[in-house]
């Protein structure tokens, strides 16, 4: 990990689910940059719980990074989850998450501390509790975003400290893009498109493009579609764009989007900043989006039943339903 192998930061990771096995045995980490026999990795310190800077009298954070899924729509939020943990004026947030303005409630609630956007193109998968396994590597994207209270200039310099801490060990593809949005609509090409699909039908990218139909009547569509909204919000891509994105993952593996992934555990899916967001920016600026608008309302049906099977949501009928 860049971390440890460069030596230029303490880590403090919050585990969940896996905790148990990490703090037993270490992470076991078989990875195409790192080393592919890696076991008893641990980082600097390991917790369950997220850290209270002040009732455990903790030195300030330097950075929060958070990786969680983003699911606005089920608490507890982001902002909720990381606020003991933040610093007021001084920890840079982190977010390596998907889709768009997901910074807007960070912002509101921690006016004062930069923002930062991670867009992570890199391929890992946790196959058992701390067991990892990179097999595409570690590309990201990191960008301030715009913050009215903290200037621009703080705003990237702290960007640039996160990209020479996190790639101490010099072997990784991060590069700082000025443009956070410009960077979200692009992958959103992909993440609105395929991802939603997926989830949908529940299928590989292969399968989807060995049907042709799914691509045909639906990833394409959908891709269109966001380059459409992204031009009307001042982001223009060349038109080969979807072609380009529509062929990027290979056909020799059976790959399903993490939202599939999702979907196929029963967890929560990141409906609304990877699908809600980019439709309703596009609608509010006069782009049709009927194929987005469609997938939309199945994406919500499935987060329902979620929702249901969890207790959170019950099929009662309020007095103003006009279809009781």
């Amino acid at each position: 990990m860049p971390w440890r192998l460069g030596g230029k930061a303490e880590v403090t990771a919050v585990l969940r689910s896996n905790y148990d096995a990490v703090a037993e045995k270490g992470f076991k980490i078989d990875s195409i940059e790192h080393g592919h026999d890696i076991k008893g990795w641990r980082p600097s310190h390991i917790r369950k719980t997220i850290p209270d800077v002040a009732q455990e009298n903790l030195n300030p954070f330097d950075f929060i990074l958070v990786t969680t899924k983003n699911i606005p729509d089920v608490p507890p939020t982001v902002a909720d989850l990381i606020a003991p943990a933040v610093t007021l004026g001084e920890t840079v947030i982190v977010l390596s998450q998907n889709g768009l303005n997901i910074e807007r409630p960070l912002i509101a609630r921690f006016p004062t501390n930069p923002v930062l956007s991670s867009i992570s193109l890199i391929a890992a998968t946790e196959t058992a509790h701390g067991e990892i396994l990179h097999d595409d590597v570690d590309a990201q994207y990191i960008s301030p975003f715009a913050s009215p209270n903290v200037p621009s200039q703080t705003a990237e310099a702290a960007a640039r400290r996160y990209i020479d801490l996190y790639n101490a060990c010099g072997k990784l593809d991060i590069r700082y893009e000025p443009d956070a949005q410009l960077a979200r609509w692009r992958k959103l090409v992909y993440n609105a498109s395929f991802n939603s699909v997926a989830a949908v039908l529940r299928m590989d990218t292969a399968r989807m493009r060995a049907s042709r139909h799914v691509v045909d009547d639906l990833v394409r569509p959908i891709m269109r579609e966001i380059v459409a909204a992204a031009a009307a919000a001042g982001y223009q891509f060349p038109e080969d764009l979807p072609e380009k994105v529509i062929r990027v993952d290979p056909t020799d593996t059976a790959f399903k989007p993490s939202m599939c992934q999702d979907v196929e555990k029963g967890n929560f899916l990141e409906v609304e900043n990877i699908v809600g967001e980019p439709l309703r920016e596009g609608e509010a600026r006069g782009v049709p989006m009927p194929t987005l608008r469609t997938m939309y309302g199945l994406l919500k049906g499935l987060q329902l039943q979620v929702r249901e099977a969890r207790g959170m949501w019950e099929p009662t009928f309020e007095e103003d339903n006009p279809y009781k």
